[in-house]
């Protein structure tokens, strides 16, 4: 059962200024029955992994110095940022044409299924795959 009340008279802490409700409120009234919250504290004992920054960029001050060619790690780091915002540039173009993202799902899971089918599904394609990807990693690596 909800009761009206008379508009109320409030004050603000911050500023001191009155205010009246602009309307009569609902209010419940009381049964008898009182709720009550309580809050506990606990301290864990589980404590996370602490990052240690200094350390970290310690680590890399020390990577960079042992690098010999410092002007081609930075033409590499420039030529990568230039990849990523073309390639976004291109997806944000071809997500504006109407049909054209649907049919890029559609060939990325048509891929997807000819991949799991062609390489994952069974044992002997499985091992297959695995020696593809050893052969790439040591072309890349330069230890072939």
């Amino acid at each position: 059962m909800m009761l009206a009340a008379k508009p109320s008279l409030s004050v603000c802490k911050a500023t001191g200024r009155r205010s009246v409700a602009s309307g009569p409120r609902a209010v419940r009234p009381s049964v008898g029955r009182s709720q009550r919250l309580v809050v506990r504290a606990e301290e864990t004992t589980t404590s996370a992994p602490s990052f240690d920054s200094e350390k970290v960029l310690k680590d890399l001050q020390e990577k960079w110095d042992a690098v010999d060619n410092k002007g081609a790690v930075a033409a590499y780091a420039a030529g990568a940022v230039v990849a990523l915002w073309l390639s976004s540039t291109i997806v944000n173009a071809i997500n504006a044409v109407p049909l054209l993202p649907k049919l890029m799902e559609l060939v990325g899971l048509g891929y997807s299924a000819w991949f799991t089918y062609r390489y994952l599904l069974f044992k002997s394609s499985r091992e297959e795959l695995l020696k593809d990807i050893g052969e790439l990693s040591k072309k890349v690596t330069g230890s072939e």
